[in-house]
Order: structure tokens, then C-alpha cells, then sequence
């Protein structure tokens, strides 16, 4: 839209008006004018209606970029500044004496037409349902992180991390990553900036995790300087516990730089102690740094998200390189499912399909949570073709003896069925509305019912193969899911 709107405004005030020709586009038409334009009087750009709209055209022009960049809702406060001065300069397009002159009337009309678009488009922008759910999030995972580590640390109790509070932020964390943005640069840039924010506190809380399982602070008695550390540790406890305010929007008295400077003279308070001589308390000394540096790298997010290039992962190289892996699984799977049709099971690119893996696991996702589902997502197309070949194998090699329990050769019989639909969920390439989509999901379900349907009748090998089958079942029914979900990074 915003290619659109510069486009318009260069059209409009890219050039003199002179000789009286037409400012709309189309070149034919500027050859048939009517009798009574071609006896309109030439306007010079010196025109004081020309120039007063070539004035408004320099305000339209600076507020432009900010529209198109705004990732903000309707009651912030940058909104409301961008909508009463677009709406003054809608005022003033209105205003403009056209002298009853067609070629005047013309520009002016298209003048407030370009900043009604500016308007619409920062509306849109600031009300898209995607932008909502984005705020939604935010406000969730505000709500759990104000719960469960803040208010905790106000109240003056110790603050509980474990895997329960960790588990809850991924799972914000994920919800996050599968918003769709239409590729609109302010839904990506509001996106990408509650992602960074909720993944800062992730590092801040899995480091106390980790701190927590050390055995420390170490006793005063052992030294002088310990007892200065531990006062310091206290501090960094505090400090943390800001710092995830301060990125969540729940400190509305601190800021970052006032925290920077206080973990920069603790830091100075550390680096003054004479640990000399003692490698024990040096190295508690140096954990307390290691820590304290942890939490100043998060401090220059208040502009996070500022700069577009950040987010346009259409041009990162690790991005880059899942999409190549991607285009290679495609090629195999294609080559599987072909020989498999034809009932060859030579064709078994294992070995191929395990180096993909190792290449994946090395892709550099700099902690970008989207690029970090990428390479996940791409990983559960390598293990669906894997798990394929590997239940084919098995199928192939399957020889039941007469004793067979018959609950057991139940359970081979609906694998031996998911098989087959696990080729068609590789094969597919629709969408959930697809009535292809919604027989797979049907016959997998089915399957999921006749393995509950079995009863192992003590036999513990066929509980074992019915829940590794339940399992399998899941997996494709999950591997459908991540295949018709639109996801975009």
C-alpha cells in the first residue's frame, strides 16, 4: 500500500503543471480532452492554489514513512498524533480555493485523496485482527510474567522459576510466531518487536534457572570478599527481576538506562575486590559478572524493532539455507512416495535424509524465535520421511508366526494402514478447507479409534506396540496440522 501511496504523490507533484495538460494517468486520454478543457487557461506551478497544495505535499511526504511504519494501536499516543495531523492536513487540502477550475479541482481532489488513503491505512493497521491478537499476547504473557516473577519480588518473597513458568512462555512464544502479517510492515514489525521482548525474558529467567543450581553463594567466613559478593547477588536478584518489568511494560518508574548504570556499578563494586590468590572465590566473583553482563544485553530494546531489515527474513541467510534443506527434503520425499508407489523399497536415502538433519542443527538462529521455528518446522519434514521409510521397512520384514497374540496382529493392521495414509499426508499440498484435508483427518482419527479399540489382554508387547502406534498416529495427524497452517516467518 505504501509503494501505492508514494507512487500517487509522485504522480501529483512530480511535475510542473504546464500547457494545461491532464495530471491522470493514461495517455491516450490526455489527446481527447473536451472542447471546454482545451479552453482552460494553462496553470503555472506558481499558482497560489499549486503551490499551497505543493506545501501540504511536503507534510504528506514527511508523515508518509511514519504511517507505513506504525506498528502502535489506536490509544497510543503516536496514533493520535499521525490522525489529528493528517486530519489538519485533510482540513487544509479542503480548504484550497480551486476558482471553480477543473485541472485545480482535479488536484486537490486527488491531494485529499492521498491522505485519506494515509488515514485508512493507519487505521487498518492500528484495528487488523492480527495486530489484536498480537496485544493479546503481549497482554497474556504481561499477566504471567507480573504474577509469577514480579509481584513475587515486590512483595519481598522469592521469586519461583521452574519449568512450569517456562514451558507457559514458549508456548506464548509460539502462538506468537504463527500470527499472520499478510507481509504488512507494521503487523511484522509489532510482531517481531513482542517476540524479541518475550524472548529477552526467556534468557533472563532460564539464566536464574541456571544460577539456581549452583552451589552458591559461598560463606563469609571463607573470605572478606564473599560477603560483598553476596550483597551484590542480592542486588542482581533485584535487577533482574526490574529488567523483566522493564520489558514486559510494568515498571513505570524505572527505565533502562537508569538499570544500566546500576549493573554497571556493581560491576565497578566487583571489579574493586581483591580476590587475588583464592581461584574458588575468583570464579564466584566471575559468575556474578558473567550474570550481570547477561542482563545488560537485553537493555537496548526499548528501540527493538525500529528497523524493518531486522525482520525481513526473507532475506536471512540462515532463512536462506532452511529453504534450501526444505527444497531438498521435497526432492526425496518426492523420489520416496514415486518408488513407493511402485511397490520398490530400494530407493532409501536414510543415510541423505540424517545429513539434512545435521545441517539443520547447525543453521545459526541467532535466538530469533521465528527463524528457530523455521529450522523446527523443517526438521519435522525430514523425521516424517524417516519414520515413513522406517515403518515400510518394518512392514516389508514383518514375518507373524502362528502364536501371534491377536491383539498384537491388530496392531500391525492399522499400522499397516497408516502407512498408507502417511504417504498420502506427505504427498498433500492443500489447505484445511480442502475436502481432500478433511478425509485424511477423518481416516486418521478412524485409526486413532481402532487402536484405542484394542485390547491387549495382558499381553505387555501389545501394549507397547499399541502406544508406540498411538503415537505414530499422532505424529502424522500433528505433521497434517504443521503442513495446512499457513505459517509464515
Amino acid at each position: 500500500m505504501c509503494a501505492n501511496v508514494f507512487g500517487v504523490l509522485k504522480s501529483l507533484f512530480g511535475k510542473p503543471f504546464d500547457g494545461g495538460k491532464r495530471m491522470d494517468h493514461g495517455g491516450p486520454q490526455q489527446q481527447q480532452q473536451h472542447p471546454m478543457e482545451q479552453q482552460q487557461p494553462a496553470y503555472h506551478p506558481q499558482h497560489p492554489a499549486m503551490m499551497r497544495l505543493y506545501e501540504i505535499q511536503k507534510e504528506v511526504a514527511s508523515l508518509g514513512p511514519q504511517v507505513c511504519t506504525f506498528s502502535g494501536l489506536q490509544n497510543d499516543r503516536d496514533y493520535k498524533r499521525l490522525e489529528r495531523e493528517l486530519t489538519r492536513l485533510l482540513l487544509d487540502v479542503d480548504q484550497v480555493d480551486t476558482e471553480g477550475k477543473p485541472e485545480l479541482q482535479g488536484a486537490r481532489k486527488r491531494a485529499a485523496q492521498e491522505v485519506e488513503g494515509l488515514l485508512r491505512y493507519l487505521e487498518e493497521n492500528a484495528t487488523h485482527p492480527s495486530r489484536l491478537a498480537i496485544e493479546q499476547l503481549s497482554y497474556e504473557a504481561r499477566q504471567l510474567v507480573d504474577e509469577r516473577v514480579v509481584a513475587p519480588q515486590r512483595a519481598g518473597g522469592v521469586t519461583e522459576i521452574n519449568d512450569e513458568l517456562v514451558d507457559a512462555l514458549q508456548e506464548l512464544v509460539l502462538r506468537l510466531t504463527q500470527v499472520k502479517t499478510e507481509g504488512r510492515v507494521p503487523l511484522r514489525k509489532a510482531r517481531y518487536r513482542a517476540l524479541t521482548r518475550l524472548c529477552a525474558v526467556q534468557d533472563v529467567i532460564e539464566g536464574r534457572t541456571q544460577q539456581q543450581t549452583l552451589s552458591l553463594p559461598l560463606s563469609g567466613d571463607t573470605h572478606e570478599a564473599v560477603n560483598c559478593i553476596n550483597q551484590v547477588m542480592v542486588k542482581v536478584s533485584v535487577a533482574r527481576s526490574q529488567l523483566v518489568a522493564l520489558l514486559m511494560g510494568l515498571s513505570g518508574r524505572d527505565s533502562c538506562a537508569h538499570l544500566s548504570r546500576i549493573l554497571t556499578e556493581m560491576q565497578v563494586e566487583l571489579d574493586a575486590l581483591d580476590v587475588s590468590g583464592n581461584a574458588v572465590i575468583r570464579n564466584y566473583r566471575k559468575q556474578v559478572v558473567e550474570e550481570i553482563n547477561g542482563l545488560l544485553k537485553h537493555l537496548d530494546l526499548e528501540g527493538e524493532g525500529d528497523d524493518t531489515r531486522r525482520y525481513d527474513l526473507a532475506q536471512n541467510n540462515s532463512i536462506r539455507e532452511i529453504e534450501g534443506v526444505r527444497a531438498h527434503i521435497s526432492h526425496l520425499r518426492e523420489g520416496v512416495l514415486r518408488h513407493c508407489a511402485m511397490g520398490d523399497l530400494s530407493f532409501r536415502p536414510k543415510a541423505e535424509l540424517q545429513g539434512l538433519l545435521t545441517q539443520l542443527d547447525q543453521v545459526d538462529t541467532a535466538k530469533n524465535p521465528c527463524i528457530r521455528e523455521a529450522r523446527r518446522r523443517a526438521v519435522v519434514e525430514v523425521q516424517a520421511v524417516i519414520t515413513f521409510l522406517d515403518l515400510r521397512e518394518a512392514l516389508a520384514r514383518r514375518q507373524p508366526g502362528p502364536n501371534e497374540h491377536p491383539s498384537h496382529r491388530a496392531v500391525w493392521q492399522v499400522l499397516g494402514s497408516l502407512s498408507e495414509l502417511q504417504a498420502q499426508v506427505l504427498g498433500f499440498d492443500g489447505k484445511r478447507v480442502d475436502k481432500s484435508y478433511m478425509i485424511l483427518e477423518e481416516l486418521l482419527t478412524k485409526q486413532l479409534l481402532a487402536l484405542d479399540a484394542v485390547d491387549p489382554q495382558g499381553d505387555e508387547t501389545t501394549k507397547v506396540a499399541r502406544k508406540q502406534a498411538v503415537k505414530f498416529a499422532q505424529n502424522i495427524l500433528n505433521y497434517l496440522d504443521m503442513k495446512t497452517d499457513e505459517w509464515e516467518y
